[in-house]
């Protein structure tokens, strides 16, 4: 099922999307490493090679995409504030340019929280984005990023089928 998308308030978005998989699996896709490498690196063409977690309660992350036709790369980092597992995940993000002209917000954070149902085998991921203002929600709703999460997801999907 694609993505549902939502702003139920003036500063946050809301994805919900399902998937025909256990609870577990979807938690360990968005928690190791070498799982999300196969499936969060965005558009054809782009790659994730850094993606470090240290999944606790004041643990550190740190992600960074790759264009491979030039090499340029942008990210995220922040600090893990809540971990329930496998069934919520928050943390703030910071959002890093780098060598990117993307219209992000910089300086303050988003707060992500990430919740995690399972009913009959299928698991309701709704992922919840507050942004310090509606302004800095809508310069990120502007990038597509929500499109990217969808292929993102079509990913993890493809990743269920093969493993089961």
């Amino acid at each position: 099922m694609p993505i549902e998308v939502s702003q139920p308030g003036d500063r946050d978005v809301r994805v919900v999307r399902t998937f025909k998989a256990p609870r577990q699996l979807v938690w360990d896709a968005h928690t190791k490493p070498e799982l999300m490498r196969k499936w969060c690196y965005g558009y054809p063409g782009w790659t994730l090679p850094i993606c470090e977690m240290d999944v606790r309660e004041g643990g550190k992350y740190r992600w960074r995409w790759r264009r491979d036709a030039d090499g340029s790369e942008f990210g995220f980092f922040g600090a893990f504030s809540e971990v329930k597992a496998p069934s919520r995940l928050a943390h703030d993000q910071y959002f890093d340019p780098g060598d990117m002209d993307y219209a992000m917000p910089v300086g303050d954070p988003c707060l992500i929280t990430l919740e995690l149902s399972e009913a009959d085998g299928v698991t309701t991921l709704t992922n919840t984005m507050t942004f310090v203002s509606k302004e800095a929600r809508d310069q990120a709703v502007a990038t597509g990023m929500t499109d990217g999460m969808e292929l993102g997801y079509g990913r993890i999907d493809d990743m269920f089928k093969s493993a089961a």
